[in-house]
């Protein structure tokens, strides 16, 4: 069987042995030193101003929507427009915090949002924010989407944990909105094991996050910092201000065990995003071409193609459920991502019932009739063959 994902990180060995002589001379494992370093090293490699590294992508996505509501961006009840196709953890943190989730269908030839759903989102709603997911390392048109939140006063944030790497008109995803989100787990570009971070370029934001992710306390800030949030809450005791909680927040914090396995992977993410991307080249030119079995995904307009997962958009159901069959002891597949989530049994109960008049979505449709399979920098020239050979 082919897997979607080979090792628990890119050169394995290595990086395990580098592992264990770490923690054996290591005065500490709990966040420090190590998980300070990574965030310096990746809001440098995804050029931006910060990162807050915290223990999960799905965290992630919480500890910002918790921030911004913290930071009054936005409030209990406002609109939040999602991408309908994504994971749940993208959507969840919107229905547990108060908000109202607008979900805002993709194109089938990106499987992303574009500027053309979103006016026909806004046409309806009055949106404070949009939570975009870039999916699968593929993008519609970020800028067009960017214009259009400043031109309706949404605040614009991204879901970017599929998309490390990849750039559109010379920007990398995750660099359109005021923040994004990154996920580290097993099997996505890069591995800490656990782990995602949030990056922006607001000071306002990374203040926040870093108390939302540590119980809202001030632990993390620096010692400016600390005298400013002190004076204003009037905490002049060294006794008490180490237990002096600010704000909403949560443990959300990562190990130093984290943080030195970024710091050693992050020597390797250029190599990962370009096999990934040689892999989805080769891929797409066997498979893709298949015009009378699969819709066309189209990514000529991406500058660089950091491809998560290869997506199959079958023309019917009856040949998806026969790639299901002939994959089946192969090649492992899996629906698109969480599909459409206004099909899932968690949005059917906490919004609204569900949104009946999604079944003729382009979401709903990639939900009932496309998979994916993996693209890891792992995979050999041989397998590779033998899953073009399934698919065509």
């Amino acid at each position: 069987m082919i897997p979607l994902i080979k090792s628990t990180f890119y050169r394995e060995r290595q990086t395990k042995q580098a592992l264990a002589k770490f923690i054996l001379g290591a005065d500490k494992l709990s966040i420090g030193a190590q998980c300070k370093k990574f965030e310096q090293k990746f809001s440098g490699v995804q050029k931006r101003k910060h990162c807050v590294f915290v223990n999960s992508g799905s965290s992630a996505n919480l500890a910002l929507v918790q921030a911004l509501l913290n930071l009054g961006r936005i409030k209990k009840g406002d609109s939040v427009g999602f991408s309908a196709l994504t994971w749940s953890t993208n959507v969840m943190p919107l229905l547990e915090l108060g908000l109202h989730p607008v979900p805002i269908d993709v194109e089938l030839d990106t499987l992303n949002v574009s500027s053309r759903t979103l006016t026909n989102v806004l046409s309806k709603h009055k949106l404070s924010m949009l939570f975009l997911t870039n999916l699968l390392g593929f993008c519609d048109d970020p800028d067009e989407i960017q214009k259009l939140c400043r031109e309706s006063g949404t605040l614009f944030v991204e879901d970017n944990c599929e998309s490390l790497g990849t750039v559109y008109k010379g920007r990398l995803l995750g660099n359109w909105g005021a923040a994004s989100t990154f996920s580290f787990y097993v099997g996505h570009h890069m591995s800490t094991v656990e782990g995602g971070a949030v990056v922006t370029d607001s000071d306002t934001i990374e203040t926040m996050l870093q108390m939302v992710r540590a119980h809202g306390w001030d632990r993390n800030l620096t010692e400016e910092k600390q005298l400013k949030i002190r004076l204003k809450h009037r905490v002049n005791s060294s006794f008490y201000s180490r237990y002096t909680f600010y704000d909403l927040g949560y443990n959300l914090r990562t190990t130093e065990i984290q943080g030195f396995l970024g710091n050693t992977q992050l020597q390797y993410l250029p190599e990962i995003v370009g096999k990934r991307e040689r892999n989805f080249f080769y891929f797409a030119k066997h498979i893709y071409r298949q015009s009378d079995r699969y819709y066309p995904v189209r990514f000529d307009h991406l500058d660089v193609v950091s491809n998560f997962a290869v997506p199959v958009i079958c023309r019917t159901k009856t040949i998806r459920d026969e790639l299901v069959k002939k994959c089946d002891g192969i090649v492992e597949i899996r629906p698109i991502v969480g599909g459409d989530m206004t099909a899932q049994p968690f949005f059917k109960k906490h919004a609204d019932g569900g949104l009946d008049s999604w079944k003729s979505s382009n979401a709903r449709l990639i939900h009932e009739q496309g998979l994916y399979f993996g693209n890891n920098p792992e995979l050999t020239k041989k397998e590779m063959d033998t899953i073009i050979k399934l698919f065509t």
